[in-house]
């Protein structure tokens, strides 16, 4: 039976780094690899468990989405990402395609629209779909073939 997971890439690193905000793992050249040691704890915890036959993780593209053109002030009060998160991305990437995972960035489209999109159209064909991320606006997007998978926290 197919099982897909779809990982909401930014909202598990977010989740990383800051779960270990108060201990952060920092590397001999004085890098803080939290979100890294994250991300890949959960990545591998998903991988080991779940065995899934598809995966792919999403990110949100650079640039304006269609939400910041049809409301200029999208997340416009959102505070900077920490410099180490913004470092870590591109490491997290070069990992995931270590993996062979796919990426998945869709100029124009946040992350979650992706997830969405392509959780509703398998879920549709009767595909098994687990969209692992924190976020619980995704909870409207559950149907019969369609499932949250909420990641866990706190490895060491």
């Amino acid at each position: 039976m197919d099982k897909l997971f779809l990982l909401d890439a930014y909202a598990l690193i977010y989740r990383a780094y800051y779960a270990l905000i108060k201990s952060p793992r920092i590397n001999s050249k004085g890098f803080n690899t939290s979100a890294i040691l994250g991300f890949v704890n959960t990545l591998e915890d998903v991988l080991k468990k779940e065995s899934p036959t598809h995966i792919g993780v999403a990110f949100d593209p650079s640039g304006p989405t269609f939400r910041h053109e049809a409301y200029k002030e999208y997340k416009a009060q959102r505070e900077e990402t920490p410099e180490a998160i913004r470092l870590s991305v591109p490491i997290i990437k070069d990992i995931i395609r270590a993996y062979r995972i796919p990426i998945l960035e869709v100029p124009g489209y946040e992350a979650d629209d992706v997830i969405g999109t392509l959780a509703t159209e398998a879920g549709k064909r009767g595909i098994t779909t687990y969209m692992m991320t924190p976020d619980k606006d995704y909870g409207q997007l559950v149907s019969e073939n369609v499932f949250m998978y909420r990641p866990k926290y706190g490895d060491k």
